[in-house]
């Protein structure tokens, strides 16, 4: 019922997950991520003990390859499951259960693999994959976008559209990006969308939050605000309105 694609940045370490489905909020079950620890997708007939169990065996120290092993080994209905995981330092490893619904599969890369049931061709993960890797120059999230349109474009849930997310975490213990479209026509086109409205003002604060590092964080307001008025100020200069459907501002 789903495609996703789970990464590690080679170079910044941070970790991302992207998904679409023809099923009501795919981004509630399918992804479980944990800052400097790893990532897990879990899918298909979805047990989410897979992520919940596979972050803390990660967080062990345990290898992507024997959490896959253990976890499988335990779950009478793992013929029907999908997952796959990466961990902190890129290592990584995927299942796709012998009654996954085809077309179902994974392919798996240098810090990066892709894994999907009910699709509408191999070309779909082929075309994720593809795209990702090509996409180098981008910021981690929207390679994850970039990569998993390509895959809609190439066929996508073979049954339709629904819901798609885009998780990314970085260097800490909560979520750098969490964005969510859980019923809608071209849910990829909105989670565009949303990632859009993210970069006008919600990414910007989301840098000056309280880090283990600096559990301050940045606490002079007058920083951020003047620079989401400059953005803003560009923007409008630019003739380019708000990709958001917020009311106005309140003065």
């Amino acid at each position: 019922m789903t495609w996703s694609i789970v990464a590690r940045d080679p170079e910044a370490g941070h970790l991302g997950i992207a998904v679409a489905s023809r099923f009501f909020a795919v981004g509630s079950l399918v992804p479980h991520i944990r800052g400097r620890i790893g990532a897990v997708a879990t899918q298909a007939f979805v047990s989410p003990l897979y992520g919940i169990d596979g972050l803390a065996a990660l967080a062990s120290g345990q290898a992507p390859a024997d959490i896959l092993r253990e976890l499988t080994a335990r779950d009478e209905g793992r013929d029907q499951r999908q997952f796959h995981l990466i961990d902190a330092t890129g290592r990584n490893a995927a299942f796709t259960g012998a009654r996954c619904i085809d077309w179902a599969g994974h392919l798996i890369g240098d810090g990066i693999s892709v894994a999907g049931n009910m699709l509408g061709g191999p070309q779909v993960l082929e075309k994720t994959l593809a795209v990702y890797r090509k996409t180098s120059r981008l910021p981690l999230a929207e390679r994850l976008l970039e990569a998993m349109q390509a895959g809609e474009d190439a066929g996508g849930d073979k049954r339709g559209r629904q819901s798609a997310s885009l998780l990314v975490y970085r260097d800490q213990d909560y979520a750098w990006l969490n964005i969510r479209v859980d019923d809608h026509a071209d849910p990829l086109g909105e989670l565009r969308r949303l990632y859009a409205v993210a970069q006008e003002r919600y990414l910007h604060v989301a840098d000056t939050m309280a880090t283990r590092q600096n559990p301050s964080g940045l606490i002079d307001r007058r920083v951020i605000d003047e620079k989401i008025a400059t953005l803003e100020a560009a923007r409008t200069a630019e003739g380019r309105p708000s990709a958001s459907f917020a009311t106005p501002l309140k003065r």
